[in-house]
């Protein structure tokens, strides 16, 4: 005989349904995703219907001639919803031509002897992008029983074509290969690269003067010309990345003399119910077709209270941010003042997560230029401290106003800091100098 137990559970769960699932996912799009989604979903669903109402052009074009600054990211100035798949003006006609093409092109020019033109042929396919030379590659070729003789011949033959540098299979032999084919380099110059790039590369002048007996302006004059010297001889030739349009979400425009948040939702067409699918939907007497019908009017229903919470949830995000920057978007300072995400979150009454998907790869264009809108959550230093964006601004000032001769250490810069009423530790300054690309001060020294 077994005994059953019965007891009662009280437990929480989040169920995701399709229309909440929508929701978030459409909150986090931003524009150029929205557009693609709504094509996506009026192809797909008849009872969705878009409009490009002409009251749409004349309110953009009302706004840019009260900001003149304003593009929006509408290519040409043109108001098109569609995509023609017409290449950018400027764009290149063909494909940029490979290096190992241009190497062979010129190999086939010189009228070497068949053995000699097919093994440099062979060792220009192994260039790689950046234009250098595997020396395992080249090691591979005695296994095949090829004359040492020969390999040195055709390596020198590949390292005497262009791009200068081609063909090295290290740093100072591309930088060599280059100052070889230039007049007037010093002895110094070349010195230096052969033996002391690692001790010029992190500025220790002291060991370079030793050995070959130069001052340091002579040594900083030799790292002029190495500096102009190309590392990476074959980057001409590497595919140009196609150019990324930013679209902007926002505008921060002054009008009737208040600085307002505008939602940029002029490109967009107007989403609607069609009027005569719903009629279908109620007198047609085939249940197969009103029950596809009825999903899809569910779907649409869902789309459209998405599209609202998305329009309404981005605006007060956006009124929220002009709100706490003011001082910068009026031009009165280049500082933002202390926000974060949770705190925004608590002012308008939502999880954090909703801010998060709203405020997500979307971007804000003003006056000062177009920013993401996550540049403008940055912690403050301390309980009441700026923010810190504002003391990364104060770091980036303090460098470039130094002597060059005597850069500040961290720990002077962080004194200086201090000076202007900005106490944070020397390892924070570290930090924020180093996210700011800013190299130490024995780097900087000049």
């Amino acid at each position: 005989m077994s005994l059953v137990s019965l007891k009662t559970e009280l437990r929480q769960d989040l169920k995701l349904t399709p229309q909440l699932l929508q929701s978030m996912e459409i909150l986090q799009m931003n524009s150029q995703e929205l557009l693609e989604y709504l094509n996506k979903v009026s192809e797909e669903n008849p009872i969705v219907e878009q409009e490009e109402p002409a009251s749409l052009r004349s309110a953009y074009e009302e706004l840019r001639q009260k900001a003149s600054w304003i593009d929006g990211g509408l290519h040409g100035g043109t108001f098109t919803h569609d995509d023609t798949g017409m290449p950018e003006r400027g764009a290149a006609d063909r494909e940029t031509e490979s290096l190992s093409a241009f190497l062979c092109d010129q190999l086939d020019r010189k009228r070497l002897p068949k053995p000699l033109l097919a093994l440099t042929r062979y060792i220009a396919e192994l260039v790689d992008e950046d234009g250098w030379l595997n020396q395992e590659d080249l090691d591979g070729l005695l296994d095949l029983k090829i004359p040492q003789a020969l390999i040195d011949q055709a390596l020198s033959t590949v390292q005497s074509l262009d791009p200068a540098g081609v063909g090295a299979r290290n740093l100072a032999e591309c930088l060599l290969l280059q100052l070889a084919r230039r007049d007037n380099v010093s002895p110094a110059v070349m010195d230096i690269v052969s033996r002391f790039l690692p001790e010029l590369s992190r500025k220790h002048y002291g060991p370079i003067s030793r050995e070959l007996g130069l001052t340091a302006e002579e040594i900083q004059a030799a790292e002029k010309v190495i500096a102009s010297l190309e590392p990476h001889p074959g980057r001409a030739f590497q595919p140009v990345e196609p150019t990324v349009y930013v679209r902007p979400d926002i505008f921060i425009v002054e009008l009737d003399g208040q600085l307002q948040a505008v939602l940029n939702e002029y490109y967009l067409p107007r989403v609607s119910i069609s009027d005569y699918y719903a009629r279908l939907l109620k007198e047609s007497d085939e249940q197969e077709t009103r029950e596809y019908l009825r999903q899809k009017m569910q779907q649409a229903k869902w789309l459209l209270n998405s599209l609202e919470r998305r329009g309404s949830t981005l605006r007060a995000c956006a009124d929220a941010i002009l709100e706490a920057q003011r001082p910068f978007f009026a031009g009165e300072t280049n500082e933002l003042s202390p926000m974060s995400l949770s705190s925004l979150a608590e002012a308008l009454g939502v999880h954090p997560s909703t801010v998060s998907r709203a405020t997500r790869g979307k971007f804000l264009q003003c006056r000062q230029g177009t920013y993401p809108l996550r540049y403008f959550f940055s912690r403050a230093i301390g309980d009441r401290g700026p923010s810190q964006q504002a003391v990364k601004r104060k770091l980036l000032e303090l460098v470039r106003s130094e002597n060059p001769h005597r850069p500040f250490s961290d720990q002077r810069l962080c004194q200086l800091l201090s000076a202007q009423g900005v106490q944070v530790a020397r390892r924070t300054v570290a930090k924020y100098r180093i996210e700011l690309g800013i190299q130490s001060s024995t780097a900087r020294k000049r």
